[in-house]
């Protein structure tokens, strides 16, 4: 069994930090957002793991992957139907329409 953490933006809803263990210690206790994102991570892996049971780089190679479309590609109603990136993207272009480096 793995078991995995996220760590997420609470501004963009993207997923800024994760980590895969094979064991839950209390570096692995996540707050009730983290919790929510969780769930879904679950869902979206399950029928995965039941297929493809289960070595350690898979689980990793797997996350990546859902973290990638978790960030880029799903949007998400509290952003305006647009992912995570993209609303980080647009925020930023607000506040620093010339793209000066500060």
């Amino acid at each position: 069994m793995f078991y995995t953490a996220f760590i997420i933006d609470v501004f963009s809803r993207a997923i800024v930090g994760w980590k895969v263990s094979t064991r839950m210690t209390t570096d692995m206790v996540v707050n009730a957002l983290a919790k929510t994102m969780n769930g879904s991570y679950k869902i979206a892996m399950i029928k995965y793991f039941k297929s493809r049971l289960a070595r350690f780089s898979r689980c990793t190679n797997a996350t990546l992957n859902y973290i990638y479309w978790f960030n880029k590609k799903r949007v998400h109603s509290a952003l305006g139907y647009v992912s995570p990136f993209e609303f980080e993207a647009m925020y930023y272009d607000k506040i620093n329409p010339l793209g000066q480096v500060v």
